[in-house]
């Protein structure tokens, strides 16, 4: 499977969902920065947490109206708003016109609006995905996303001070380029039987108890929480401990670049390592690992990720940091793309959008136990520390390897289904072909679903 053979959905979404990428992560930080200078610190934070919990709160309102009213309609509407609220950003922050609360209200507006948006975005890439290739989806995109996340850092902080204004109106025009890219290429793709749902309040509570009485859908919930919990470290407990523990040091061999490294610096050396041979390599990762099944290539990540981060936790050697780093990216790049390809396989496909909004969730629990583990690495040493993060990976494992065979099972079901008689004769398995079509695919009733397990 290579990329031209992919459906025109898919390489769309890739191209939009780039460069909705790149000004979230080239304007969000600023918008920070700015409501900081407008009002100070402490009212910024407390608008921003606003703003995060009105973010949190419309995915989750985006992932029941995609399963109601379709997908494309929320990207439509997500891709307007954005160009209007971008377009009002700029005019908000322009020399004829300057508003610290019309900048807060739209940058809620443009915030509520994205995330309504992006359950309905990650269920058509898996819509219109197989089986087959949602690997080589995922890979491409978990390198756009760290493309996205290179470019946008360097060109807003580049490209701040003076020019915020055209920052804005540039993120407007690209988003009027994506709303009409989403409007006239993009083909709905929900399934029908998805759309026939009830609409209102009852119905999305309703839905959304059912997604949590999903214990299939609890225990991805569990191993992603696990992972991110590890992933987020380099941001909370690593960081605190290499800038109040590693000692200030010459790398050998680069002393003409780096005479003198801190842990402050070598952070920035680790972070650097990590996104460049993610936009390097992550686009080669499935010649690197084409011989490995899914299982392997799982497996074998997250225990190499892990290791990683192990050593990061408990070395100040500033060599085997950076080789730590380059390890526990390779694990990164191996087993991201078969986690979120099996988590497209096993959410019901009725209720897609309302797992994916619900699935978000584990990124939130993630910083949380990030800024957790900050105040028990006061308390507990660094060996101890470390392993936790093995802990964590370990439970990671533990978790997929109970949900590996049951999308084997899944897919074997399916493909049974597929190559029987298109009449209702009773099969080897004693059931008639109907019978072995529903058992494919995951329960209407996700409750059911968990309990097949």
């Amino acid at each position: 499977m290579s990329f031209r053979e992919l459906h025109p959905n898919i390489k769309l979404r890739l191209g939009v969902g780039f460069v909705q990428r790149l000004l979230g992560i080239m304007l969000m930080p600023l918008m920070v920065i700015h409501l900081a200078a407008l009002y100070g610190a402490a009212t910024a934070g407390a608008l921003t947490l606003a703003v995060a919990v009105a973010g949190i709160a419309c995915n989750f309102l985006g992932g029941h109206l995609a399963d109601v009213h379709g997908r494309k309609p929320l990207m439509v509407a997500g891709e307007i708003g954005a160009t209007l609220t971008f377009g009002l950003l700029a005019l908000a922050n322009s020399p004829w016109w300057q508003s610290g609360a019309a900048t807060f209200v739209l940058f809620l507006l443009n915030t509520c609006l994205a995330s309504a948006a992006t359950p309905a975005a990650d269920a058509m890439m898996i819509d219109v995905s197989t089986p087959e290739n949602r690997t080589l989806v995922y890979t491409i995109n978990y390198w756009s996303i760290n493309m996205a996340f290179t470019l946008g850092a360097l060109i807003g902080g580049f490209f701040y001070g003076d020019h915020f204004a055209l920052l804005l109106t540039a993120a407007a025009a690209l988003s009027a380029a994506t709303t009409l890219v989403t409007w006239w290429w993009i083909a709905e793709s929900a399934p029908q039987y998805a759309k026939a749902q009830a609409a209102g309040v009852s119905a999305m509570l309703r839905g959304y108890l059912a997604v949590s009485r999903d214990r299939v859908f609890l225990r991805l919930m569990v191993a992603a929480t696990f992972t991110r919990a590890v992933e987020v470290q380099i941001g909370y407990y690593i960081a605190v401990r290499l800038s109040d523990e590693f000692p200030e040091q010459a790398l050998t061999g680069l002393e003409r670049w780096f005479p003198a490294v801190d842990g402050v610096a070598m952070l920035g050396i680790l972070r650097a390592v990590n996104t460049a041979l993610v936009v390097v390599f992550a686009l080669f990762a499935g010649s690197m690992f084409r011989r490995l099944s899914d299982r392997v290539r799982l497996y074998a990540g997250l225990v190499v990720f892990t290791a990683g981060y192990m050593v990061l936790a408990v070395s100040n050697s500033g060599w085997i940091l950076i080789a730590a780093a380059v390890l526990m990216t390779l694990g990164e790049i191996a087993n991201v793309p078969v986690k979120q390809a099996l988590l497209a396989d096993l959410v019901d496909p009725a209720a897609r959008t309302k797992y994916l909004a619900a699935y978000g969730l584990n990124a939130r629990v993630g910083l949380l136990v990030g800024s957790l583990c900050v105040s028990v690495g006061a308390f507990v040493s660094p060996v101890g520390m470390s392993l936790l993060y093995g802990a964590f990976g370990l439970g990671a494992i533990l978790v997929y390897r109970s949900l590996l065979p049951l999308r084997e099972a899944r897919r074997s079901a399916a493909e049974q289904s597929e190559a029987g008689p298109a009449d209702t004769e009773r099969n080897d398995t004693g059931r008639n072909d109907t019978e072995a079509a529903e058992a494919a695919r995951p329960a209407a009733a996700p409750a059911q679903n968990g309990a097949t397990s």
